[in-house]
């Protein structure tokens, strides 16, 4: 079950637009992770400077996907981003265990945004294939998701590298995406 049939799934009315921000700190796999979305090579990957956007086209369905450089000195435009977002998609580097508070700090800092108010978030635990990656339960108790109550929210473990796990992220966007809009 490749894209499409997600985009098939979340389709609903025709010509909807979905636009989805992901976002996350730098090196975290955002790029490798919309890459694999696409069904694109990632092989050669660089650090984002600026964003990626890839829009996916369906019998009228269209989903956009807002890549925005992880840098420290580019998040501070992410709220550029924030107007008319359907649903967040925030990546963790699983492995890098030494940013764990930054990354949880960046990710509170988006939830109190106002922009962003109700706003579904998908967070992707990446990098799982790695060996000193922590657990999605670890980082969600580590980043007190269970506290969220004002947005629908998950927690995915997955590997932007393999492609595991980000199958079960995106069937959750979609559920989230139409109920949402119900």
């Amino acid at each position: 079950m490749g894209l499409l049939s997600i985009l098939r799934k979340l389709k609903s009315t025709p010509d909807q637009e979905v636009r989805i921000l992901l976002l996350g700190l730098d090196n975290g796999g955002k790029t490798t992770l919309l890459k694999q979305l696409a069904s694109e090579d990632i092989s050669h990957i660089t650090p984002t400077q600026g964003f990626n956007i890839k829009s996916v086209q369906s019998q009228g369905f269209k989903l956009n996907v807002w890549d925005i450089g992880g840098q420290r000195k580019i998040r501070p435009y992410w709220r550029n981003y924030f107007e008319n977002t359907d649903v967040l998609i925030y990546v963790i580097d699983s492995a890098d265990r030494k940013r764990f508070e930054e990354t949880g700090q960046e990710l509170a800092e988006l939830l109190d945004e106002e922009k962003l108010s109700g706003v579904p978030v998908l967070i992707f635990a990446n990098k799982q294939d790695l060996l000193t990656a922590a657990p999605a339960s670890e980082i969600a108790e580590g980043l007190n998701l269970h506290t969220i109550r004002d947005r629908m929210w998950q927690i995915q473990s997955c590997s932007a590298l393999t492609g595991e796990g980000i199958q079960e992220g995106m069937n959750w966007v979609c559920k989230s995406v139409n109920s949402k809009k119900k």
